[in-house]
């Protein structure tokens, strides 16, 4: 058994899904299960419907986009009422959901408003591979993927996700060649609410289901050759990476390399399941391969960019030093809030963090602490982190920019930057 993931943009019209088709019959092994995002951009649609209707603000126009993209898809791949009859339920219990008041939780509310992108996108994707000619089944991945509480950012229940495989190998008959397709980013509380992953969990979640599964491969499709040394929008002569190890590859998402999720490697290096990167725009490249026992005598420089960060400073308003106690507070504060964290650093009187630009999450963490700190930012800030450095490349990358925190090690450079006025 071997496992697929498919992001939005390789299923983020009807000649995508076309192309995922040819993929797919490609595929050689008899059983898959095809991990799928949410297609397009609808999750940031879908959060803007869920920031809307918890204002008390109307969602009809957000409402209707989201419905419109994906019955224009439906219509291009000539999809008859029968075949979207999973789609008219779903979107007719967003609609019934949007009616009611969003409650107390905002995470919850969150979750439930959501994981529509996904449902709405993997039943649209179903019935038009099955279009196609191809026998693909619909799953819904609440079924095995089991977590906790914590909406918007949930833990994986591993004992309580176990027992759920065994209805998903249900859908498979030996000897005979089976598809299943499921949603990545969602799962179920253990109280029966949908939780999600945090964003661009579907790739861990594909991870989950191939370590739940013992499959023997993963495969990420991407929208590049496979695991490159840079990011091409941002910098120019990218190489395509053919073998990385699984410690290097922990080492570069933990940085922030967009092409995989940070929690997608641990699952797979636990059992030795190989990780490859591969192209949905030219499938016939060889990608990365992402296993163990990798021995590479010289790497490349790979450099990680993350811009628009936000550079915090939170300091002792008695001008105390920062100790245990202080560092507590902060942690849980920025656990509570869901602050995503890239960068710290401790000084006598401060302790410093670079984040994502997410405003709601960072004014919430502001509140929190500002009785007892002072808080200090610096807004449109830049992270770069270059593994496997050298003075040359340093100075290429940095030559026009202030560095407002420097990090490192033998093998990392991480610095914040600002670009000089």
């Amino acid at each position: 058994m071997i496992v697929y993931k498919f992001g939005g943009a390789s299923v983020k019209d009807a000649a995508a899904i076309r192309n995922v088709g040819k993929i797919l019959l490609n595929c050689e092994d008899e059983h898959a299960v095809i991990v799928q995002s949410a297609m397009g951009k609808m999750t940031n649609l879908l959060e803007a419907i869920w920031r809307a209707w918890t204002n008390g603000e109307s969602t009809e126009n957000l409402q209707e986009e989201f419905i419109t993209f994906h019955y224009s898809i439906a219509e291009d791949l000539a999809l008859n009422q029968t075949e979207l009859i999973g789609i008219n339920l779903l979107v007719g219990e967003l609609k019934a959901l949007l009616t009611q008041p969003p409650g107390g939780n905002s995470g919850l509310a969150y979750d439930q408003v959501v994981c529509f992108g996904e449902l709405v996108g993997t039943r649209l994707v179903q019935a038009g591979l099955t279009k196609l000619g191809i026998s693909i089944e619909w799953f819904d991945a609440r079924h095995v993927l089991k977590t906790d509480s914590a909406h918007r950012n949930a833990d994986i229940d591993w004992e309580r996700s176990k027992l759920g495989t065994d209805i998903l190998k249900a859908h498979f008959v030996l000897g005979e060649r089976n598809l299943v397709l499921t949603q990545g980013f969602i799962a179920q509380s253990k109280v029966g609410n949908t939780t999600t992953l945090g964003r661009e969990g579907s790739d861990y979640s594909s991870a989950i289901f191939a370590h739940l599964l013992n499959a023997e491969s993963l495969t990420i499709w991407k929208d590049v050759p496979g695991m490159l040394n840079a990011d091409p929008r941002w910098f120019n002569n990218t190489i395509c990476i053919e073998e990385l190890s699984f410690r290097e590859a922990i080492e570069l998402s933990y940085y922030g390399a967009s092409v995989i999720h940070p929690k997608t490697i641990k699952p797979l290096q636990n059992k030795g399941i190989p990780l490859r990167v591969k192209s949905f725009v030219d499938p016939a490249l060889p990608g990365t391969i992402i296993k163990k026992d990798v021995q590479v005598a010289k790497m490349i420089p790979m450099y990680i960019f993350k811009p628009k960060q936000i550079l915090i400073s939170i300091s002792p308003r008695d001008f105390s030093f920062i100790v245990e106690s202080n560092l507590r507070d902060i942690f849980e504060a920025l656990t509570s809030t869901g602050v995503s964290v890239n960068l710290m650093q401790n000084s006598a009187i401060s302790f410093s963090v670079c984040v994502d630009q997410d405003i709601d999450r960072i004014a919430e963490f502001i509140e929190l602490m500002k009785s007892k700190y002072a808080i200090k930012y610096n807004e449109e800030v830049e992270l770069l982190t270059i593994r496997h450095y050298d003075e040359p490349t340093v100075k290429q990358l940095t030559g026009s920019k202030e560095v407002l925190v420097e990090q490192k090690s033998r093998q990392t450079l991480r610095m914040v930057l600002r670009p000089l006025i």
